[in-house]
């Protein structure tokens, strides 16, 4: 009868601390390289204190063998189980992985690095412990357990003698298809390469992570001479493998060679102990002389060995970067790697066509999807007329679809339609949500709205729509057919500040051509006529008047471009106005509806009427309808026969009807904050935070478009209702720059003319009597302002003024008698009995008296008669 492996583990770690203390007691050994596990080494580390002793094990990796001030001689030539807990956690978070269940050996290794991975991942609220002698029947009974619970993730920590049976059971009983997932840890990783083909066959698609062990020329000519050596010796082993404890073994046993070479070789004994009332060979063993020399030496030793850089930090092996392994085919493949510094590197892994699946209860999730009558675009159920499968199409099941593909892992779910057996709805919307609340439904999907009350019993993800409840009402033609519509196109401050420059503009170009122009002088009121005349008719540009000077010219011109542009934009308008549809909304507010006692409607089994009954509607002014075409319907009849004057819904739905009759109705504000449609799942399930995340990842990628334009593109012809109501008149905002631009430059024009002007008839202000007043001469400017200017090229072949033929008067008997002009420059003239100064016959006000005329003529001092003034008859 062959021993249980309990009484063979007890019986190996009796014989190995039995031989640690016959090597140190009786061999006098100066460092021990072993035991081979944890178990065995607690023990001995103690026998190695007591003695002084460097104890190396290249073996024992549970955590709770640290070195510290209690075990000074204690070198761990390998790194400890909790090393590797940040690679683990590393690649469960690179997956997005919520939850994990660890199964360990039910024994001190097992247990040894289960407080670590609870701590790094505080998500393992699921332990399985399998004993290591437990039969075959009770792993199976275990795995079945660990089917039925909601985490699909597992955690083995364990030998290869039990790891092996784990993995050929769970693959009997199918936990190793897709949608499982199954990470080891070094215990078992190290040994991939040296398993039997029938167990990597049962671990296919396994993750392992194992100390990184570079290749290079050094390790590969020891393993050639390795395996030379090893076969050897031992010629009937064929394709033998040497896995990382040969690498480690060898790399430990290195470097306490070279502690001792530094510690020296000449004192290896030990002092004896009293051995007087000695019960006991433990407390009867010496104390090495060289032990504390060689502890140093070790903690000082750094080398390149097989497995990489070797150095002890504090008694501990300095950590390994950790590899990421999947069992594939024949052997494993790396996928990644992982050091303290650095996250894992997963591209391999994330490029991988390996699919893994979300922890469920069943093998699918049961997602409940509403039933609906009307605006099928969202959710359409069509039960087959053969078998009654349902099939679910529509917007929110295509989104919900794109979001499960894009999340890291499988999710196996059916769509299952909240119906009777008629075919028929079971219930509301909140009916349906509390499903999920009950455990009837995993999950809903549908156009179902986040709201306030629904959440207190499910979680629900991000919103992947518009948010909002809106109002839609029909809409009418505003336009009134009146005389008065051409005015329209133009708002009230443009007409006003349009006429201002008309005015404006011929006056300064009277200014600018009177002197010169025949078409600009006559009496008074044919000026006024004309100046204006020209000025407005240039809208239609049929101005018949010339316009000679260049400043006059460039007035016109200018103006002439913004004439251009207003015209062209006013006729714009008015056509805008007389022909496009000034569509506007019958109601615009929902106090509105109140106060005239308007029917309202909403959709079935929507939470609108809790909102419209809070604004104070009652409830035998609510109307419900099932579709888009039976709210038509409801519109048509209208309030006062027992139709709706409006409706209110959430902004998709409004949209969906717009796209459906965008003629007839506009959508207006106000709109109600909503969260807009999200899915439905339990409180607290991992799934909210991935589905959330993934949403918006399809959002914000043409999938969505793609998405929309397959259900909503049919109805994109329609404009949008702010189209088709018409814009307000021009305004003055839109041409203030024009305006500006012509009043500079008729500004500028004026203010060259001017400075022209009066430099040419300086000598009226300058050269005159000092008894002369100030206003005497800005009268005599005044009047040679308004006359013509005979220099002018434009009168330089007319004669038509006369001279004067009376004798000087006596105010001018000290000049030449040769009364010209006040200035060469203007008709201006002295004729008659009495001199009196005279301009055009149709000249206003030319009656001065006689005294003032000779006034006038003493400050001017004429020199002499012009010769080219002639009298006038």
């Amino acid at each position: 009868m062959c021993p249980k492996p309990e009484k063979l583990n007890q019986y190996f770690l009796l014989c190995s601390i039995f031989l640690a203390l016959d090597l140190i007691k009786n061999v006098q050994v100066q460092a021990i390289i072993g035991p081979e596990n944890s178990m065995q080494t607690n023990f001995v580390i103690d026998l190695g204190n007591k003695s002084q002793v460097p104890i190396l094990s290249f073996s024992a990796t549970n955590p709770s063998l640290t070195s510290s001030i209690k075990t000074p001689y204690f070198f761990r030539g390998i790194t400890n189980d909790s090393s590797q807990v940040g690679a683990i956690t590393a690649l469960i978070q690179a997956f997005g992985w919520r939850e994990a269940v660890t199964i360990y050996i039910d024994n001190e290794f097992g247990q040894g690095v289960i407080p670590y991975l609870t701590d790094a991942l505080q998500a393992i609220d699921t332990r399985s412990m399998i004993s290591p002698e437990a039969s075959d029947d009770q792993i199976v009974e275990e795995l079945y357990k660990l089917m039925t619970m909601q985490t699909r993730v597992f955690i083995v920590h364990m030998l290869p003698s039990l790891g092996s049976r784990i993995f050929a059971k769970a693959k009997q009983i199918g936990m190793m298809e897709e949608g499982f997932v199954w990470i080891v840890t070094d215990e078992l990783a190290d040994f991939f390469d040296t398993l039997e083909q029938s167990v990597i066959d049962s671990m296919q698609g396994v993750l392992g992570v194992r100390p990184y062990v570079p290749r290079t020329k050094k390790l590969e000519s020891f393993r050639v001479r390795w395996k030379k050596k090893f076969q050897q010796e031992n010629p009937d082993i064929v394709d033998a493998k040497l896995n990382i404890f040969g690498l480690l073994a060898y790399d430990v046993t290195v470097a306490l060679a070279m502690a001792v070479e530094k510690s020296g070789f000449g004192n290896f004994k030990f002092d004896k102990q009293i051995t007087n009332n000695v019960s006991t060979d433990l407390e009867a063993i010496g104390v090495s002389e060289n032990g504390q020399n060689l502890v140093k030496a070790l903690s000082s030793t750094r080398f390149r060995g097989l497995t990489g850089d070797y150095s002890f930090v504090d008694g501990q092996l300095h950590s390994l970067a950790f590899q990421i392994v999947n069992v594939n085919g024949y052997g494993t493949r790396g996928i990644g790697f992982w050091t303290p510094d650095k996250r894992v590197l997963m591209s391999k892994l994330m490029n991988s066509s390996t699919s893994w699946e979300i922890p469920t209860n069943h093998k699918k999730l049961q997602i409940g999807v509403p039933m609906k009558s009307g605006f099928s675009d969202f959710v359409k159920v069509k039960f087959d007329t053969e078998t009654n499968k349902p099939t679910v199409t529509g917007y929110c099941i295509d989104v919900f679809d794109a979001v499960v593909k894009t999340l890291p892992y499988a999710v196996t779910y059916e769509y299952i339609p909240f119906a009777l057996l008629d075919g028929t709805s079971a219930g509301t919307y909140n009916d349906l949500i509390y499903q999920v609340c009950l455990g009837n439904f995993e999950a809903v999907v549908g156009d179902t709205t986040i709201v306030a009350n629904r959440s207190r019993n499910v979680d629900f993800t991000l919103p992947y729509t518009e948010s909002g409840v809106s109002m839609i009402v029909p809409i009418k033609d505003n336009k009134k057919k009146n005389a008065w519509v051409f005015l329209k196109p133009l708002t009230w401050d443009l007409w006003v500040t349009s006429a201002c420059f008309f005015v404006f503009i011929g006056f300064v170009v009277w200014v600018l051509e009177h002197r010169i122009n025949e078409d600009f002088r006559g009496p008074v009121e044919h000026q006024v006529g004309t100046s204006f005349w020209f000025s407005f008719s240039t809208m239609v540009f049929s101005q018949r008047e010339r316009v000679i000077s260049n400043l006059g010219r460039f007035v016109v011109i200018v103006w002439c471009f913004v004439v251009l542009i207003l015209t062209q934009s006013y006729t714009a308008s008015l056509t805008s106005h007389l022909t496009v549809q000034q569509l506007k909304p019958t109601i615009t507010e929902v106090r509105e509806l109140i106060r005239r006692g308007e029917n309202v409607g909403y959709q079935k089994g929507s939470f609108v009427p809790g909102i419209l009954k809070q604004l104070g509607f009652n409830e035998n002014k609510l109307i419900v309808y099932n579709s888009p075409e039976e709210c038509d319907e409801l519109f048509k009849k209208g309030s006062a026969k027992g139709g709706i004057a409006a409706a209110l819904d959430e902004v998709p739905y409004m949209r969906l009807f717009i796209g459906q009759y965008c003629s007839k109705y506009t959508m207006t504000e106000p709109t109600f904050k909503t969260a807009g449609f999200g899915f439905v799942f339990p409180l607290h399930s991992p799934l909210v935070r991935d589905v959330s995340r993934a949403i918006l990842n399809v959002t914000e990628s043409e999938k969505m478009k793609e998405i929309e334009d397959a259900y909503f593109k049919k109805h994109a012809s329609c404009p949008e209702s702010s189209t088709l109501v018409s814009s307000n008149g021009l305004g003055l905002n839109s041409f203030w720059g024009l305006f500006l631009m012509a009043g500079i430059a008729a500004i500028l024009a004026l203010i060259i003319f001017m400075v022209i002007f009066v430099y040419e008839h300086r000598n009226v202000l300058t050269k005159s009597d000092p008894r002369t007043s100030i206003w005497t001469r800005i009268q005599v400017l005044s009047r040679i302002f308004i006359s013509r200017d005979l220099s002018a090229h434009t009168f330089k072949d007319k004669s038509s003024i006369g001279v004067i033929d009376h004798e000087p008067s006596p105010m001018t008997h000290h000049y030449p008698a040769s009364p010209s002009s006040y200035s060469h420059h203007t008709d201006f003239a002295l004729h008659g009995e009495q001199g009196t100064p005279s301009m055009e016959n149709n000249d206003s006000n030319p009656n001065l008296n006689h005294q003032a005329t000779q006034q006038i003529v003493h400050v001017i001092q004429i020199p002499d008669m012009n010769p080219e003034i002639s009298r006038i008859p």
